[in-house]
């Protein structure tokens, strides 16, 4: 291939790279709380703070001889049954039995009348 256009396949590629990047969410504090020794590299060699945290890194220069810009923890997630019983979405049937309802992996509380018995998980965030 022609140097040119592996230059401007290099080129495009980093931008197409950088615009999918930009809506990468940043990590949290308590995500970013990685030990020094236990820090997986995620950016480059000379990489500055905002760069990395805009790709969803953490970024922490106060320890020489370890990655500054790493992976953070993943995000700890818990389900939940909704307390509120008119935002439950239906997991099953009219009639579904308790056993059948937990068995896949729903909710299941047989009141009030009106709304789904047997429900989805919300999905929280810790």
């Amino acid at each position: 291939m022609d140097l040119k256009v592996v230059c401007a396949l290099s080129i495009t590629l980093v931008i197409a790279l950088s615009t999918l990047a930009e809506g990468i969410a940043p990590p949290t504090k308590c995500q970013c709380k990685v030990v020094a020794r236990e820090r997986t590299n995620c950016g480059y060699p000379g990489i500055s703070a905002a760069e990395c945290k805009k790709i969803g890194c953490c970024f922490n220069a106060s320890v020489p001889s370890v990655p500054w810009c790493y992976s953070p923890k993943p995000k700890k997630v818990k389900k939940m049954c909704p307390n509120n019983p008119y935002t439950r979405i239906n997991c099953g049937h009219p009639g579904i039995k308790p056993w059948e309802c937990t068995k896949k992996g729903c909710c299941f509380r047989a009141h009030p009348a009106g709304v789904p018995w047997c429900f989805y998980h919300r999905v929280m965030e810790e």
